[in-house]
């Protein structure tokens, strides 16, 4: 909503920062504010009300009067509706005989009146004294002004917190990226894209828990701290426990534990939370970031590709209202069934070499690779270059919501091996807008197996490859007790709220993002 006036009102000069680049003051204009707002401070003191009171009774949330009234009032009609809210003052004008303050909660902004005549001259001292930024309380009738402003007509006014620095100037707000990033407190209170963003994020988060509890799925907490790190293929945070005198890694992934509760009869559950991986930063890259896995007993891949649909389904419905997004000026349509490509097809299309397969030649297939400027290692074999040639020439590429799948195995520790087929396995990617999603598959179950393959990975390690696996032991004993067929499921939370919420970077749907040290 908007201030009673249809004219844009004046920036409050005498409360509002001079924008820099950032929005912000400078230093010294910022710090005569600052000083000003302090004796402020001291005076509500001196006068017997505390600037920073503690406990609030409010009858109505600025949202609850908007949905009760908003369609209901005319122009110039008054309610015997007394309310008592709560909010920050983000906007001021008029003095003397009659104010208007704009208050917000939760993304809503609603206007209160206060008239001299009504209230008395001592709440229109008390809102004389208020500055915007300042968390204001106010009780009075809910009316709707001459101009057609949905108002509390206030009786009383108090101050709840009072705010020493000042918000960004309304008109130039707070646009410089790295100070909103670190100063995601101002960057909330002023911009409404950012309040948007995290509402999408609530929501699909909360989309996915309702679908799996739906579907009997039980939420679990597993370990942040590992032993050893496993469960995906990424390099660790190492820490340092003193009591028992070990090192210890942030977790990369929970699958390994995940599973071991599938084992020990918990058939279907799901963790959503933080992981963390030592990588660098890009606009798709947080060392902390939220996965949410899931691990079903008796299920294949197929039907993970099927839950993964549906999960990502729900989430856009329920966070965005439709199916159908636009991103980057392209519109991405999630409903219906999603495609399905096997990975090799991708890589020969890719290349142009309808020939290629996991049997070719090595020399050959690092020279397709250095034909089209993929790097590659000693220790990678035609699998993993063929992977290489796919996330180099085709990922980006795949824009409608596409499965692909049949990886190979020497890219796919964890997942089965594909039961009519050699080389590869039951795995899938989802790719939307050329971002990975989400990654699931059937899960590799054979001790010995799993033994073999952790002890590859061992060896690439050795070899210098400081993203592989180590053989997890206690992992390989509750496979020796039995894991029962499951599929199991891996979706990167940002990446899919980033595309509900039309954002190019990950910083956009992280409150608070890893950056470098402010110099």
């Amino acid at each position: 909503m908007s201030s009673d006036s249809g004219q844009r009102p004046p920036a409050d000069q005498h409360d509002s920062a001079a924008p820099g680049d950032d929005g912000s003051a400078d230093s010294g204009h910022l710090a005569t504010l600052m000083d000003e707002r302090r004796a402020k401070a001291e005076q509500w003191r001196a006068d017997g009300v505390e600037p920073y009171p503690v406990g609030i009774e409010i009858t109505d949330t600025l949202a609850d009067i908007a949905a009760q009234y908003q369609d209901q009032l005319e122009a110039g009609e008054e309610t015997d509706h007394v309310v008592t809210v709560a909010g920050r003052l983000v906007m001021r004008r008029g003095m003397g005989k009659l104010a208007f303050l704009v208050l917000r909660e939760r993304g809503t902004d609603l206007q209160a009146m206060v008239s001299k005549a009504v209230a008395g001259e001592g709440v229109m001292a008390t809102v004389d004294r208020l500055d915007t930024g300042d968390w204001v309380t106010v009780t009075g009738r809910v009316i709707r002004s001459r101009r057609g402003e949905l108002s509390v007509m206030a009786d009383s006014a108090g101050i709840l917190a009072k705010s020493i620095r000042p918000l960004p100037d309304k008109w130039h707000g707070l646009s410089d990226t790295d100070t909103r990033y670190r100063q995601r407190y101002v960057d909330l209170i002023v911009n409404e894209d950012t309040r948007r963003a995290f509402a999408v994020r609530s929501a699909t988060m909360q989309a996915f828990r309702s679908e799996l509890v739906e579907r009997g799925f039980v939420e679990v907490e597993t370990p942040v701290l590992h032993p050893i790190p496993g469960g995906a293929v990424a390099k660790p945070f190492i820490t340092h426990h003193n009591a028992l005198d070990v090192d210890l890694y942030l977790r990369i992934a929970p699958e390994l534990y995940l599973k071991r509760l599938i084992v020990g009869g918990m058939d279907r559950v799901f963790e959503m939370g933080r992981v963390f991986r030592n990588e660098g930063l890009s606009p798709r890259h947080n060392p902390e970031f939220t996965m949410l896995e899931t691990y079903q007993a008796y299920a294949d891949h197929e039907q993970v590709m099927a839950m993964t649909q549906a999960l990502v389904q729900r989430a856009a419905s329920e966070a965005t209202g439709s199916e159908v997004l636009t991103h980057a000026g392209r519109d991405i349509d999630l409903s219906g069934d999603f495609i399905r490509r096997p990975l090799l097809d991708l890589a020969r299309e890719g290349t142009g070499e309808a020939t290629l397969s996991y049997d070719s030649h090595l020399g050959d297939v690092r020279d397709l690779c250095d034909d089209h400027d993929v790097p590659w290692e000693e220790g990678h074999g035609v699998q993993k270059l063929i992977v290489e040639l796919y996330e180099k020439l085709v990922e980006h590429t795949l824009w409608d919501p596409t499965f692909v799948t049949e990886h190979p195995i020497e890219t796919s520790p964890l997942a089965h091996a594909h039961r009519s087929q050699p080389h590869i396995t039951e795995r899938f990617e989802l790719l939307i807008a050329g971002r990975e999603i989400a990654n699931g598959f059937s899960e590799l179950a054979d001790p010995a197996d799993q033994r073999d393959r952790f002890e590859a990975q061992a060896t690439a390690k050795a070899a210098g490859d400081d993203e592989a696996m180590v053989v997890d032991e206690d992992y390989l004993r509750a496979l020796e007790y039995g894991l029962p067929p499951t599929g199991g499921l891996g979706i990167g939370v940002d990446r899919l709220v980033m595309l509900l919420a039309g954002v190019e970077t990950i910083r956009d749907v992280i409150l608070f993002p890893t950056l470098r040290p402010e110099a």
